[in-house]
This record gives structure tokens, sequence and C-alpha cells, in this order.
């Protein structure tokens, strides 16, 4: 019975181990995919000319939302999503914005 037992429990911390590497390399990938479709999406097509709104200056990207987008890019690589070099990169654009 206690052979039974060990053979068991092996099984389920095997499971389990499986099951949470598993779990963190698609969250992994899932970050991956969402930032290289990110990187290649298309521009929208502009409107024709005759429904052109007048060109408005560019806002100035306010400090609160870097901010944010700084924090979420923490918690990402808190989380194991992103690797040292692609939060330094990801860092470097918000920065750079």
């Amino acid at each position: 019975m206690p052979g039974l037992l060990r053979g068991m429990a092996r099984t389920a911390v095997v499971a389990g181990t499986a099951t949470a590497v598993s779990n963190r390399v698609s969250r992994r990938q899932a970050g991956r995919w969402a930032a290289q479709e990110a990187q290649y999406a298309e521009p929208p097509a502009p409107p024709p000319a005759s429904y052109a709104a007048p060109a408005a200056p560019p806002a100035a990207p306010d400090m609160t939302d870097k901010i944010e987008q700084l924090k979420q890019l923490g918690d990402l690589k808190a989380q194991g999503v992103l690797s040292e070099a692609e939060f330094e990169e990801q860092k470097r654009r918000v920065l750079e914005a």
C-alpha cells in the first residue's frame, strides 16, 4: 500500500509541475505574439481628403501614462512573461515616446 501511495504522489507532483511549466510557456508565448502583432499592425487608412478634418498638433504624451505603462511592464516581468532583455527594450521604447 505505501508503494501505491508513493507512486500516486510522484505522479501528482510530475503532473503538477508539467501543468505549471505548460501554463508559463503559454503565457510567455501569448505575450510575445501580442508584442509581435502590435509591432506589425498596419495603421488604419486615412479618410478621403474631402472628409478629412483639419490637422491638429499631436498631444504630448502624459507622464502618468508612461508611469502606468512601466508598471504594467514590471508586472509582466514579475510574472515571467517578459525576460530581462525584453523588459529593457520595452522600457526604452516607453521612455523614448
